[in-house]
């Protein structure tokens, strides 16, 4: 079974620099769905949400709070500015390295990333962040704040996989490197 998970594509296929441009794009276009689903599915109560993970994270790093609630304005909006670099620097870390992973370990994308996305939902928020202190524990976390991250790793990994998928074929004209290419079938 782990020589299936670990199964590789053909290093002639692989094409990292296509990688690395489609995880950027698609990392940067899924940080903004990630937000846009927190719209109607806030995974924070507006108590845990005035100093939000990204922010505690950084004060527990050493920054201070004026600094990590730094904001600017936007139509009116005053936005947390250095939780959205946090954000999407999360997102489109995780972009690169899916999109480089599925260049060589096609089995990352099962589910089409869906599978990805709860892994990494599962290490952020139910292990490392309340390990860390920076979230409460999972048991004490309200069940809306699981649902909504859960699900929300998941939307957000299929963006990026939809992105990666899409870009890579229409730029290399060719199928992931798994997939045989039609003029040899």
């Amino acid at each position: 079974m782990v020589s299936k998970l670990l199964a590789t594509t053909d290093a002639a296929r692989r094409n990292y620099p296509i990688a690395l441009l489609v995880g950027l794009i698609g990392g940067a276009f899924a940080a903004i769905v990630k937000f846009g689903w927190e719209v109607p599915f806030p995974p924070r109560t507006p108590e845990r949400n005035a100093t939000n993970p990204p922010q505690e994270l950084l004060q527990q790093l050493g920054f201070s709070a004026d600094f990590t609630h730094t904001t600017v304005g936007f139509n009116g909006n005053d936005l947390p500015i250095i939780s959205f670099i946090i954000h999407f620097g999360f997102s489109i870390f995780f972009g690169l390295l899916y999109c480089i992973l599925a260049e060589k370990y096609p089995k990352v994308k099962a589910g089409q990333g869906a599978v990805f996305g709860l892994l990494v939902w599962i290490v952020f928020h139910a292990l490392l962040m309340p390990a860390m202190g920076t979230v409460p524990a999972p048991w004490d976390q309200p069940l809306e704040e699981h649902l909504s991250e859960a699900f929300g790793h998941v939307i957000w990994m299929w963006a990026i996989e939809i992105v990666r998928r899409d870009l890579r074929n229409r730029i290399t004209h060719q199928p992931d490197p798994e997939v045989e290419p039609a003029s040899q079938r």
